[in-house]
């Protein structure tokens, strides 16, 4: 056989080489397996790749090359995967490591939540059972409020059929207008009240509408006193029963006002149908007014109505009523002033024995008359409208200029006997009303109505104004009362001046005989042993002393005060004039003039006031001229007769006490002295 060549032998090796690892892995793989055959997915990839020809083993190495570099890549993703996946795996942990304690954390946080919410549904649950059961008495109380407003309107309708059969139609079921009584609308009452004043609204229609007798014009006493019981027997159960249920639903009002004002709507609308129809009985309406007044005042004091809130004074405010009420009150007045002007005790003060309660001594009629006013005043200062208070004011301005006129009249049929006790009386009722009216005018109320006056332009009252004056009345300065006060002012001067006239004529009379004394010849004071008051001075002073004592018994404090300091200054010109520069005097003549002065005449005044000889200037520096030693009396007349050219000779007077009488006044009164060297 012959031997292979080397080409044969070549592939003979390579195919042995091929067919070693094969046969190998084969027999390693049967070896390892224990079982003869190969995995399917290894045959499968032979026969793929090389086939079952044995020509195509040359494949192999190219296979092997491509499984190499796919073994080798392999290799490098591993490592790569291996070195990346534990960092991976690490973040991965952390991350659900936070996840599972934020995931702890927020059930915590959603059972304490719940927990919260469990408790406060538990809290709430109370609120919510009482708020069912308060639901279902609002239910039930509007299911009662409806059968309630039908029961109602039924009763209005059967009022009705009855009005009209009747023919009554005097008396309306339905509320008056708003209008209609006027309302120195408003918010609907709550339900809980409506309710209440059901009833008691029915029971006052049935008794004060229609011909029952009950429903009477000339007793409006009986529906406002009926009222009044109504508030005062219905308070403490609208306190302890009403108010709860109106707290309790939120509302914000008073169930013991709320009451008193659905009550007073009927009283408001009987009112504003009974007032005109008494427009024409003075007696009635006058009544009818007083008692308007009257349950104004228990319902605002007794009741504590608050004053925001009307009552039934603006029923009085209608136009017609209230031009009714100013006719009556004036012509009430002026009957009233000529019954106590005409009394016989018109002139003399019911409190003439008390001497502490009779100070401004004012006569019967002027007290009556000012407490007649007061009474005007008190009925209208309740009224809620400025410009209505300001009528009356007028009112009273004129009846007190009305009053005036009539002191005017019966002064002059006194004026023949000024000192009698009538014209004295008369004087003090002026200064009286005087007095009073300027107290009212530093009076708030009447201060008020001042602001109102100027604030409404009220020329009726106020009259033709300009700037100064409105200016002077805004700013209070002035007074309402001021042209009144003006008249009396000068009513009471003019009578004063007559009587200090009369008592003047009087003491002027009896000083006659002490004017024609004999000053020039009277004998030195070192020639009698005491210094007594003149005999022909006598006469003058009782007569003086008399008529003091008779004013300050008749006159009032005030004028007695005015009247004698008057007196006294008319006196001290008098006897300056007629005594004193009328003669010449001796040494003994000056002294016992200055001796009946001073302590006779100037006493006599003495219990009137600490210092008199203030009054009697005139007649106090005369007796000092006169009674100078005569070294002091030429020497102040050569000072005297020097200040005619350059000096002034008032510092020289003051040394003396001379300060009233001018220096030619005093050379005068030094050339009537008679004890000169020479004469």
């Amino acid at each position: 056989m012959a031997a292979p060549s080397a080409e044969q032998q070549n592939g003979q090796s390579d195919e042995s080489d091929l067919q070693s690892p094969i046969s190998t892995n084969y027999e390693d793989s049967e070896t390892e397996s224990g079982e003869g055959a190969l995995p399917d997915y290894v045959v499968e990839l032979i026969e793929k790749e090389i086939g079952v020809d044995l020509k195509s083993l040359k494949k192999v190495s190219a296979l092997l090359e491509k499984l190499t570099a796919e073994n080798k890549l392999l290799e490098e993703q591993v490592l790569t995967v291996s070195s990346s996946v534990p960092l991976r795996v690490s973040a991965a942990l952390s991350a659900a490591e936070e996840s599972r304690v934020s995931l702890e954390g927020l059930l915590q946080r959603e059972r304490v939540l719940s927990n919260t919410l469990i408790q406060h549904l538990q809290g709430a649950q109370p609120w919510a059972d009482s708020l069912g059961r308060t639901l279902e008495q609002l239910d039930n109380t509007e299911k009662h409020m409806k059968y309630l407003q039908c029961l109602s309107r039924i009763e209005e309708l059967r009022q009705d059929w009855v009005v009209d059969r009747t023919g009554d139609d005097l008396i309306s079921e339905k509320p008056t207008s708003v209008s209609r009584v006027g309302l120195p609308p408003t918010t609907p009452l709550s339900l809980p009240v409506q309710i209440m004043l059901l009833p008691l609204s029915k029971r006052f229609r049935y008794h004060f509408t229609g011909n029952r007798q009950t429903n009477s014009l000339n007793k409006p006493e009986w529906f406002l006193t009926q009222v009044l019981m109504w508030m005062g027997n219905s308070s403490n159960f609208m306190e302890e029963k009403i108010q709860p249920i109106l707290d309790r639903n939120g509302a914000n009002v008073n169930a013991k006002v709320e009451l008193c004002r659905g009550l007073l709507t009927l009283a408001q609308e009987k009112l504003a149908l009974d007032a005109p129809r008494l427009l024409y009985d003075d007696a009635l309406f006058c009544h009818l007014v007083d008692e308007i007044l009257q349950f104004e005042r228990e319902l605002r004091t007794t009741h504590s109505y608050p004053s925001t809130l009307p009552g039934v004074l603006h029923v009085l405010l209608e136009e017609v009523v209230l031009q009714k009420w100013l006719t009556v009150e004036r012509k009430m007045a002026i009957e009233k002033v000529d019954a106590m002007l005409s009394a016989e005790g018109a002139w003399s003060s019911q409190y003439k024995d008390i001497s502490d309660m009779d100070e401004l001594k004012a006569p019967d009629c002027a007290e009556t008359f000012m407490t007649l006013l007061l009474v005007i005043t008190d009925r209208y200062r309740a009224l809620p409208c400025p410009r209505a208070q300001l009528r009356f004011l007028a009112l009273q301005r004129e009846l007190v200029d009305d009053f005036r006129i009539r002191l005017t009249q019966v002064m002059k049929e006194e004026s023949r006997n000024p000192l009698g006790a009538r014209y004295c009386a008369i004087l003090n009722a002026a200064n009286y009303i005087s007095t009073v009216l300027g107290d009212w005018g530093d009076n708030v109320f009447f201060l008020q109505l001042q602001q109102s006056a100027v604030a409404l332009g009220e020329e009726e009252l106020l009259g033709p104004l300009g700037v100064t004056e409105s200016g002077r009345l805004a700013s209070l300065e002035g007074s309402l009362f001021e042209g009144l006060l003006g008249l009396l002012e000068r009513l009471r001067g003019d009578m004063l001046g007559r009587l200090l006239e009369a008592v003047m004529r009087d003491v002027q009379k009896k000083a006659q005989p002490y004017c024609r004394d004999r000053w020039l010849s009277l004998p030195s004071q070192c020639d009698q042993a005491t210094m007594s008051l003149s005999s022909l001075a006598c006469p003058l002073m009782l007569c003086l002393r008399d008529h003091l004592l008779q004013l300050q018994q008749m006159l009032c404090l005030p004028l007695f005060q005015t009247g004698w300091q008057d007196l006294a200054e008319r006196l001290d010109l008098f006897l300056y004039q007629n005594v004193i520069l009328y003669n010449h005097f001796n040494e003994g003549g000056a002294a016992q003039l200055q001796f009946d002065m001073t302590r006779n005449l100037f006493p006599l005044f003495g219990h009137y006031c600490k210092r008199p000889e203030n009054f009697f200037k005139h007649v106090k520096e005369a007796c000092v001229i006169l009674c100078l030693n005569v070294g002091s009396a030429l020497l102040l007349r050569d000072v005297l007769r020097q200040a005619e050219e350059d000096e002034d000779p008032t510092s020289a007077l003051n040394e003396l006490g001379v300060y009233r009488l001018a220096p030619c006044d005093v050379l005068i009164l030094l050339n009537l002295r008679a004890s000169w060297p020479g004469k």
